[in-house]
């Protein structure tokens, strides 16, 4: 992956800033409060709880609105929540199912069909009402729970930490996940769509809080009403630092350090992303993408492991919080280049590079170093590994060259490195939005004719690997809390003498086709069908255990006139995304 795309209108549940230590003080007494009904063995108890009587909302200046991140939990005891979230394939519907443990039996149920249609969570769980000081509603909203959320401890007996992964799924090719709640822990429930924000002018309201009835009746759980006074304030453009969190406070202190707007210079905190392609940060507040005179990349279901780095840009990982954009500790290579005779075993575990359909499809004016009044097809691609094994490559550089020398590695199924093998080169790309290490070879696109026998157009590029999206956690081996979620520290720098990428079992690279030599040029192409072709491991030279999964098609219909292009996006089986 070469990019860091912010493209995505946020609809999804928020992650409070501080509001998870709240929890761990004062939901203490959480635990068996309230009228919940008594469960089965092996069944959890949830309740709607709020962390504070009071929240403090910043309204940035030059913002539309404030998000309200009200601090709500919901909180599990009794036995863990647990649901997997499936679709056999993108012809059929997205199943959930329950599933309960009871000691050493697990047993499950499924969720009544169409309730779950998406990855991203329970739709229409947490209903809010919001009212001013004089009573009257200024708006009402329902929002979608993600369990995944960042969630904490109620009491010190519960786990330590929670085994479930971090956020849900937007990508639109998701085809497995699983969503929890550690038994003891509670989870934020509160939901912000970034790309709406709620106007309230400066003042104080009630807010009040409550599960849907169709949810409380499937889990059991009581029909609470938390309130919560709502103070909304004036603050700066968020460059002096300081202030709330975008979720705000609690009993009237501040929840944390503001992780900047995206024209503060310490935008983003991440070396990564003020590199990205899509950074918004200082150095790249000139950049100009997306749709033909827009100032954002079209909305498109990205992680949210990468929106939480654009968009979201009042969110950020910090003690005892993680909004799912977590920067990765360091991966290490072997301490020295591999020597004596390559070898794999026959029957070591390999991993299984598949490619998603593209997705995110647009006619773009592109971005600086494209040529001025051309049309691109813009476009993000996603290549993922099926498992049962990790993609390892490490890169080895000789004193002073510039290209890096690349080697698959190969573990058996106690983790035990077993075999390597050559598998070309890593090449460092010096271009303002990528500046690391690029595997090459990793996959290619081209736009094929509408017989899909001629390419059209081609884009092959090399990647550093990161595991931005989880495509599949249902798999066999899949890893629910890969480290390299982002580019910061995996790529590595100009200087580096060796470097390793890894794409985990379950999770995707997504890669955004929208800067200079990525995108297509379509302005002398007729209008007419073609096809995005998005092909993994094109060359073979990874080792893999299957290479007939590698090719995915997207449909495309171009129209228009040059300047003024037009492409039009079917949907893919069932999944309508453009």
């Amino acid at each position: 992956m070469t990019s860091q795309p912010d493209r995505k209108a946020l609809t999804r549940a928020a992650f409070a800033a501080a509001a998870v230590l709240t929890v761990v003080t004062v939901a203490g007494a959480a635990p068996g409060a309230g009228a919940a009904p008594a469960s089965p063995a092996g069944t959890p108890k949830l309740k709607l709880i709020a962390a504070s009587k009071a929240v403090t909302l910043d309204r940035w200046e030059g913002e539309p609105g404030v998000y309200l991140d009200l601090g709500t939990y919901v909180t599990v005891d009794g036995a863990p929540l647990e649901l997997n979230v499936t679709r056999r394939s993108y012809k059929d519907p997205v199943v959930a199912r329950q599933i309960l443990r009871n000691g050493t039996r697990t047993t499950s149920r499924t969720l009544p069909a169409g309730l779950v249609k998406d990855f991203s969570g329970l739709p229409g769980f947490l209903e809010v009402s919001v009212k001013n000081a004089a009573g009257q509603e200024v708006t009402r909203s329902k929002g979608t729970f993600c369990p995944n959320n960042a969630s904490g401890r109620l009491r010190p007996d519960a786990p330590a930490t929670s085994h479930y992964p971090e956020s849900c799924s937007t990508n639109p090719f998701t085809l497995g996940s699983v969503w929890g709640v550690e038994k003891g822990w509670a989870a934020n429930s509160s939901t912000v769509d970034y790309d709406k924000p709620v106007d309230l002018p400066v003042g104080e309201y009630t807010a009040k809080v409550s599960v849907a009835k169709k949810y409380r009746d499937l889990f059991g759980i009581p029909d609470d009403h938390p309130t919560i006074k709502v103070t909304v304030r004036q603050t700066g453009d968020g460059t002096s630092g300081g202030g709330t969190s975008g979720g705000g406070t609690t009993g009237g202190g501040t929840a944390g350090q503001r992780a900047a707007s995206p024209s503060a210079p310490s935008a983003l905190s991440d070396p990564h992303a003020q590199h990205s392609q899509h950074s918004m940060g200082a150095g790249h507040a000139g950049h100009h993408f997306g749709p033909r005179g827009a100032d954002a990349p079209t909305p498109g279901a990205l992680s949210h492991a990468l929106e939480a780095r654009g968009l979201a840009h009042h969110l950020g990982d910090g003690l005892g919080r993680t909004d799912g954009s977590r920067v990765a500790p360091a991966l290490r290579a072997d301490g020295r280049r591999p020597t004596g005779r390559a070898g794999v075993p026959a029957n070591v575990p390999k991993p299984d590079l598949r490619s998603l359909p593209a997705w995110d499809i647009a006619v773009t004016d592109g971005e600086d170093g494209d040529v001025p009044g051309k049309d691109y097809l813009a476009f993000s691609a996603n290549v993922w590994n099926a498992g049962p094994a990790p993609l390892v490559v490490d890169g080895f550089r000789k004193p002073g060259a510039d290209l890096m020398d690349a080697y698959q590695y190969f573990y058996d199924a106690h983790g035990k490195q077993v075999g390597y093998a050559p598998t070309g080169t890593m090449e460092w790309d010096p271009r303002i939005g990528h500046e690391h290490w690029h595997f090459t070879d990793f996959a290619s696109y081209r736009l094929l004719s509408a017989n899909r026998t001629r390419q059209v157009r081609s884009g092959k590029e090399a990647f550093c690997l990161a595991n931005t999206d989880a495509i599949d956690y249902t798999v066999r081996n899949a890893n629910w809390h890969p480290y390299n979620t982002d580019l910061s520290t995996a790529c590595g720098q100009q200087n580096s003498i060796s470097v390793r990428e890894v794409l985990d079992v379950g999770s995707g690279d997504t890669y955004t086709q929208y800067r200079p030599g990525q995108s297509f040029d379509i302005s002398d192409l007729p209008n007419g069908t073609y096809y995005i072709e998005v092909k993994a491991n094109p060359a073979h030279r990874l080792q893999e255990t299957d290479l007939k999964n590698n090719v995915s098609l997207r449909k495309v219909v171009l129209g228009g006139t040059p300047g003024a292009r037009t492409v039009q996006v079917p949907p893919y089986d069932l999944v309508d995304a453009p």
